[in-house]
């Protein structure tokens, strides 16, 4: 089940915040030098490599050619093991695997916000912008931001995709921008500002402990789909709706829209969107259907329309985001693409992100 590689660090590439990006040249099975990788290490777990160090590495799904970002992972420095974390921390995340790691959960007994998070059981209100791919996040955060310069965006990270919230350089980049509040890692994802054990937890800290005004949740990098009706990442879309409506919140899905992806099925809006919306999620949410220009605008609103049923449709004009999203400090891109081979995937967040901007009131 994994490919493990002994490596020596050749050069450090860059880094930012909790990760550090190798060149690795590893040995392959009977000692014969192999190309160099690309691989990368998460501080908090294994160290800060170094040139000349011996890393271990998992090469599993770089030498599978699976969707890991092209990148060999640092299980560990055997040789400078990093020293023990200080302070407190019982949740453990990544359970019962090699790597399990405790962090420091944002409701459990000895952390400044227990007494805050005991008792709480509801966001006031909140929108909640719900998305399918982590590529949603910033333009969701453009589209609110744009609306209202001066709201508390947090982001509710799911563990569909990523795991780590360091592998994301889209939220290094927001949160040195300051337009992220914080960033709540939930479930078995880790390494955000709060760390939650549920998606509902995670929406209770955002709301009373980091004091946002507005919630995106979303899977970290990455995503798992097997071209199934039920077998991807994305159904915890759903689930995120159910759980802002069970919390007295304000869901907002977000759909999931291509016009240059070439697999019909995410053509327009994604079977990924109708299913987890209109099949997963039983509470009641604003869908955003974003106003598009021509036949992909009539397509999308076409194929939004079977979401009417159960939820409710509001069309949101797209005229002046363009702006907002090239303004971001960050890289658009998407499923490979960016905003200029795709701007509908973008269009379609932003547009999301300014509904709920609207409900701020």
């Amino acid at each position: 089940m994994i490919r493990w590689r002994c490596a020596h660090v050749t050069a450090v590439l860059r880094s930012w915040p909790g990760a550090v990006e190798v060149e690795a040249a590893p040995e392959a099975p009977g000692g014969v030098p192999a190309p160099p990788v690309r691989a990368l290490a998460y501080t908090a777990l294994v160290g800060a490599p170094q040139v000349g160090d011996r890393v271990l590495l998992n090469a599993t799904a770089l030498e599978m050619g699976l969707g890991t970002g092209g990148y060999a992972l640092v299980a560990a420095l055997p040789d400078r093991l990093p020293p023990d974390p200080g302070g407190p921390g019982h949740l453990v995340k990544a359970r019962y695997t090699p790597l399990q790691a405790t962090v420091a959960g944002a409701d459990e007994q000895g952390s400044p916000h227990h007494d805050l998070l005991r008792d709480a059981d509801d966001v006031g209100g909140m929108p909640v912008v719900v998305a399918d791919l982590h590529s949603a996040l910033p333009a969701v955060v453009a589209g609110v931001r744009q609306a209202a310069p001066g709201a508390r965006v947090a982001y509710v990270m799911l563990d569909g995709g990523a795991l780590p919230a360091a592998f994301s350089r889209t939220l290094a980049g927001l949160r040195a921008a300051g337009l992220l509040a914080a960033v709540v890692t939930t479930g078995q994802s880790f390494g955000g500002d709060l760390e939650a054990v549920t998606v509902h937890s995670g929406l209770l800290a955002a709301r009373h402990a980091a004091g946002a005004d507005v919630a995106v949740v979303a899977q970290g990098p990455g995503n798992l789909g097997t071209g199934t009706r039920w077998g991807f990442s994305g159904v915890a879309a759903g689930e995120a709706v159910n759980a802002a409506a069970v919390l007295g919140g304000r869901p907002v899905a977000a759909l999931r829209v291509s016009q240059a992806d070439p697999r019909e099925r995410h053509r327009g809006v994604s079977h990924h969107s109708l299913t987890a919306y209109g099949r997963v999620a039983l509470a009641r949410a604003d869908v955003v259907v974003p106003v598009l220009a021509g036949a992909l605008g009539e397509r999308v609103r076409a194929q939004a329309a079977e979401l009417g049923g159960r939820h409710r449709l509001v069309e949101v004009g797209v005229a002046g985001l363009e702006a907002a999203l090239r303004a971001l400090p960050v890289r658009l891109s998407t499923m490979g693409r960016t905003y200029d081979q795709d701007r509908a995937a973008f269009l379609a967040a932003g547009a999301a992100g300014r509904h709920a901007a609207a409900l701020l009131g």
